[in-house]
């Protein structure tokens, strides 16, 4: 072969390596951009498949909160009869299935009360007297005795106090603080006691106790809270409202104790404090209240459902704070309370829900 001859073979063997060398790349090329699209809409379509199944999580609560307020409960407000004097601040629990203890509580001269009254029916009936004056403490029934909470008078209790049926009152143990305007409520067997004041600061615990134990943390609220409105509804607790001491709250939250969880459950129309709180057939009634200032009172009974649904359910016949709450059976006894003028009210009533 002429060294001519020579020179093209090479050269045509060099253009053919070349021309198979970029075939191998192109068809790399392509399958790589095939699978970066392929990745891409997978990508895009899980995207998608988690922004749908949020937004139908997002749907369907709210269609469960509407379809909760489209059946709200609606709170009907009878006259039931007077207390012995008239009475704000005061706790109330359960005595028995038809009767409860109202204890304590504010008078018209913004005097602490030692006096022990029995609610049933009609009437209010002196029973007995505290040792030493108090309003603003809370109560909650179990095992067949009332059990007061805290409180205070000039300064704020640690005491824990177990009230018989026939209005005697006996030491059952301490808080870890001292503590007023707290609520409580009972849940199998352990009562929660909710926020509070020692006197200096308010608190954001959640207290567990039963007889015979001391006092524990079970949990912490997000922010200290006093005056809140609280009941037991599915095994946990509803906190409605409250104040820090200086502003209303419009949060209600859900406490769960077998978790120790506290979440926010929904929002309240306006801001709420020293408003009163029963489950009566299933939802949750807040009852009266003001905003911050003294004289806001509000007439509104709200309805929680578990969802978290808020509805109107009635009416009080005029705008009260500082009521107390119990409920009997399938209705429930409101005691006492202040009016916007400033006025202690000596009234029971009763509020049945259909």
């Amino acid at each position: 072969m002429s060294d001519a001859h020579a020179d093209r073979a090479r050269r045509t063997g060099a253009a053919s390596r070349r021309r198979t060398v970029r075939r191998r790349r192109a068809a790399a090329a392509g399958a790589l951009l095939a699978i970066l699209i392929a990745v891409l809409l997978a990508s895009q379509g899980s995207s998608r498949h988690g922004a749908s199944e949020g937004a139908s999580r997002r749907s369907s609560r709210r269609s469960d909160q509407a379809a909760a307020r489209a059946q709200a409960p609606r709170a009907l407000v009878t006259y039931a009869g007077q207390l012995p004097q008239p009475i704000q601040d005061a706790a109330v629990a359960a005595s028995s299935a038809s009767s409860a203890l109202l204890i304590g509580g504010l008078d018209q001269s913004d005097r602490s009360s030692t006096q022990i009254v029995r609610l049933g029916g009609s009437q209010g009936q002196r029973i007995g007297s505290l040792a030493a004056p108090l309003h603003d403490a809370t109560a909650s029934a179990l095992g067949g005795a009332v059990f007061l909470l805290g409180g205070g008078s000039l300064e704020s209790f640690a005491s824990i106090l177990r009230v018989s049926a026939g209005g005697q009152a006996q030491p059952a143990g301490r808080l870890p603080t001292p503590a007023s305007d707290v609520a409580s409520a009972q849940i199998d067997g352990t009562i929660y006691i909710v926020g509070g004041y020692t006197g200096q600061v308010p608190l954001r615990t959640i207290l567990a106790w039963r007889p015979g134990q001391p006092p524990r943390i079970a949990a912490l609220l997000p922010q200290p809270v006093r005056y809140a409105a609280v009941a037991a509804q599915r095994g946990g607790l509803v906190i409605a409202g409250g104040t820090t001491g200086t502003t209303a709250d419009r949060d209600v939250y859900r406490f769960d104790p077998a978790s120790g969880r506290v979440a926010l459950l929904a929002r309240l129309p306006h801001p709420l404090t020293h408003a009163a709180a029963v489950r009566v057939r299933g939802s949750v009634l807040v009852i009266g209240g003001r905003g911050a200032e003294l004289n806001a009172q509000t007439r509104q009974i709200l309805a929680i459902s578990p969802s978290g649904a808020v509805s109107l359910a009635g009416e009080l016949p005029r705008a009260l704070s500082d009521l107390a709450a119990v409920t009997l059976g399938e209705e429930a006894l409101l005691a006492g309370g202040r009016d916007s003028g400033g006025h202690v009210r000596g009234e029971i009533l009763r509020i049945r829900v259909r």
